[in-house]
């Protein structure tokens, strides 16, 4: 594990970017970039033009150390070159901590939840990530309902998968994210945060892991969670919520910081100039910073 990214994401400011969208997520990625589906005839092609946005999302003035702590890729994204280095390396050379996105998607919603598919190469895509100088992994799940049965599965498969992680050395981001429009969503943050905190609990003095949550209902709900002696660091998604008002709630949760996706990335278009790009991609970034720190 690198030491220098350990301390890095356990006590300095700043946020997580997440720039991991895969599968099905990415032509409605590129075509809020404004790239549609007949910019590219196959999936190598869209993915070319997905590498190219994040290209230019990595390598703005913008997208800097002094705000942002780390980056989440996805798989392709870590095999391909940024500059000529691979992009972890690219990143640790601007000081931002590289994630890889390891999960297969969800499966099909079962009491009240959509459990991680399996994830069959893990043990290869962990030796890759560590011969890409990948510091840590993410993998999510979804909550719908305040389903006690399917909320303890949930949670047990993730923890269950972040110890073949943190096996491999790598430090996991565990996702069980809850749906913003669940009718029960306190319900299920109060299930939740009893069942990471048993997990949490079990864990060995040398396991440490992080852990992404949707913004809770009620203010500091995951107090217990973020000052828990195993964890690294909890970050929050922004679930569907604007980046303006994610960044008011994210202000309410102490020690809480942002992993934002979609409110990072929304206002940013192909056919922006450089400055245009750059300039919207930085007040993007500094109000993210400015929620994360500002408690």
């Amino acid at each position: 594990m690198n030491t220098r990214h350990f301390e890095r994401m356990k006590n300095e400011e700043g946020f997580i970017a997440a720039l991991d969208q895969s599968g099905g997520s990415t032509p409605k990625a590129l075509a809020a970039y404004g790239v549609h589906e007949d910019a590219y005839a196959n999936e190598e092609e869209m993915f070319n033009q997905v590498h190219q946005m994040r290209t230019r999302i990595l390598t703005s003035p913008s997208f800097n150390a002094e705000q942002i702590l780390g980056a989440i890729l996805f798989e392709q994204t870590m095999d391909r070159e940024v500059e000529g280095k691979f992009t972890a390396d690219y990143l640790s050379s601007k000081g931002i901590v590289p994630f890889l996105k390891v999960d297969k998607g969800l499966a099909e919603k079962e009491n009240g939840v959509q459990m991680m598919k399996p994830i069959p190469d893990l043990d290869d895509m962990l030796r890759r990530a560590n011969e890409r100088n990948i510091f840590g992994t993410k993998m999510r799940s979804v909550i719908h309902e305040a389903n006690y049965e399917g909320i303890k599965a949930v949670v047990d498969q993730q923890f269950e998968v972040a110890k073949e992680i943190l096996a491999a050395g790598l430090v996991p981001i565990i996702e069980p994210e809850v749906d913003i429009n669940s009718e029960e969503k306190e319900k299920c943050e109060d299930i939740l945060r009893g069942e990471i905190l048993n997990q949490l609990n079990q864990l060995h003095e040398d396991q440490n892991v992080m852990l992404k949550l949707t913004i809770p209902t009620k203010p500091n709900t995951y107090q217990e969670i973020i000052n828990h002696p195993r964890v690294v660091r909890v970050v929050a998604l922004s679930g569907g919520y604007s980046r303006e008002e994610a960044n008011e709630k994210l202000k309410d949760n102490e020690g809480l910081i942002a992993s934002f996706s979609r409110a990072l990335v929304g206002d940013l278009h192909v056919d922006q100039s450089q400055e245009e790009f750059d300039q919207s991609l930085n007040h993007s970034v500094s109000s993210i910073y400015e929620a994360s720190v500002n408690k």
